[in-house]
């Protein structure tokens, strides 16, 4: 398990440099190291909390917080988080639509890493049942999976230029708060597994330390643009990981 947890550590901070949990490959991580199945969601999107929680503090602090751009899109995903997380989901499909899930991220991150250093001032005002609607998608396929979206929501609202990039990464984090907190909510109605967790608090652990690492790389050291190429190859090799066990 030690393994496990650098690679936790390790992922956690490369995911909070640009403002995210790192729930999809922490999911993956768990499958390729043969961790039961039922307990996945709880441990991603509880270090999914962990981790996104010292991002929102630290964005909400320099005053990155938009709330017109947040607001309708939490609209549309809490519930259908909380439904999506209700839903059993046998383990072969679960495993493919993680694949599905992390190839598409990574595809994103790697298409608009440069947007993260984007100082252009020319944004678009999205309709607000279009903000709902793409909130509500991302909250159930969150809650299915068990993930937070923000690793989704982040590409689509630079790919449609809905604010500027320190917005953006303010709203994902938070994306991804809240909708962890809905998904574990409709995680739990399944199984009784807050016992079961506390044999994995190792792993809580790393990734809080790997998400302060993050940050500190984020505020200190790189820019994110790099920070979200690195971030990018990470998910992309982890879904190549997964793809080779899941079809070969």
């Amino acid at each position: 398990m030690t393994i496990l947890s650098a690679l936790f550590l390790i992922t956690a901070a490369l995911y909070a440099s640009v403002g995210f949990g790192g729930g999809s490959t922490y999911l993956a991580l768990l499958l390729l190291s043969g961790v039961p199945y039922f307990i996945f969601p709880i441990i991603a999107l509880s270090c999914n909390i962990i981790v996104v929680s010292g991002n929102c503090f630290n964005y909400i602090r320099a005053g990155n917080l938009n709330l017109k751009l947040l607001i309708p899109y939490l609209i549309g995903s809490i519930p259908l988080a909380f439904i999506g997380g209700a839903l059993p989901i046998e383990k072969k499909l679960f495993e493919i639509i993680l694949f599905l899930v992390l190839s598409l991220a990574g595809i994103l991150l790697l298409i608009n890493f440069k947007s993260y250093d984007d100082n252009e001032d020319n944004y678009r005002k999205i309709p607000l049942a279009a903000s709902i609607t793409i909130g509500g998608i991302l909250g159930f396929v969150s809650g299915v999976v068990g993930i937070g979206g923000g690793i989704f929501l982040s590409p689509i609202l630079f790919l449609i230029r809905a604010g500027k990039p320190k917005d953006i990464v303010t709203t994902a984090s938070l994306f991804i708060l809240i909708n962890s907190l809905s998904g574990i909510v409709g995680q739990l109605t399944k199984n009784s597994v807050l016992n079961e967790i506390s044999s994995y608090w190792f792993l809580l652990l790393a990734v809080l330390v790997g998400g302060q690492i993050g940050n500190f790389l984020n505020l200190k050291m790189f820019s994110t643009r790099i920070l979200a190429l690195m971030t990018a190859g990470l998910v992309i090799f982890i879904s190549i990981r997964m793809g080779i066990k899941l079809f070969l």
